[in-house]
């Protein structure tokens, strides 16, 4: 039995060249988890539906794990482990920290990334616009207000009042 053809790649990951041979069909998500080590990624549905695999490419956000690695050639692709300077965290980071943004913290790095891309994007104007175009990432411990907040303060969008009698006090669980 032959071994599967491999293809050469070279791409920048949280900027550092790496030069590879990969199979075609090595999602972007395999290889920055499985051959580069990077397991802040997180593979959730595998599909592209929950957006746990939301990384930046070229400062746009992609579910990597709905591309091949090897359609990324000369790319640079930045993971929630590139966001941070050292020890200073990013912004979105920061303020995911401050109004306690995640509980298992799981969808964490893809709702960073998203957010990312979301602020380079420049599409959002308000509170309803966040929570539209981050729709794609799912939390499934329900951190939606907390997400919404962070993402809005880095953004510089004032927080909507429309909820203000629910609203959710960072620390304490919503009755």
């Amino acid at each position: 039995m032959q071994a599967p053809e491999r293809h050469p790649l070279t791409i920048t990951v949280n900027g550092r060249e790496h030069t590879l041979e990969l199979e075609a069909w090595v999602t972007l998500l395999d290889l920055l988890r499985e051959r580069l080590g990077l397991t802040g990624t997180k593979k959730g549905c595998d599909q592209g539906q929950c957006g746990a695999c939301t990384v930046l490419v070229d400062g746009r956000r992609i579910n990597s794990c709905l591309t091949l690695a090897v359609m990324q050639v000369g790319r640079s692709v930045t993971t929630i482990e590139g966001l941070a300077d050292g020890d200073k965290l990013h912004p979105l980071q920061q303020a995911f920290v401050e109004h306690d943004a995640f509980q298992c913290g799981y969808c964490t790095p893809g709702q960073i990334c998203s957010a990312v891309g979301l602020i380079n994007e420049g599409q959002a104007k308000c509170s309803a616009e966040v929570r539209e175009l981050m729709s794609g990432n799912v939390c499934r411990c329900g951190a939606y207000p907390q997400i919404l907040r962070a993402v809005s303060q880095v953004a510089g969008i004032a927080p909507d009042s429309e909820n203000a009698e629910h609203a959710v006090v960072t620390g304490t669980v919503p009755a």
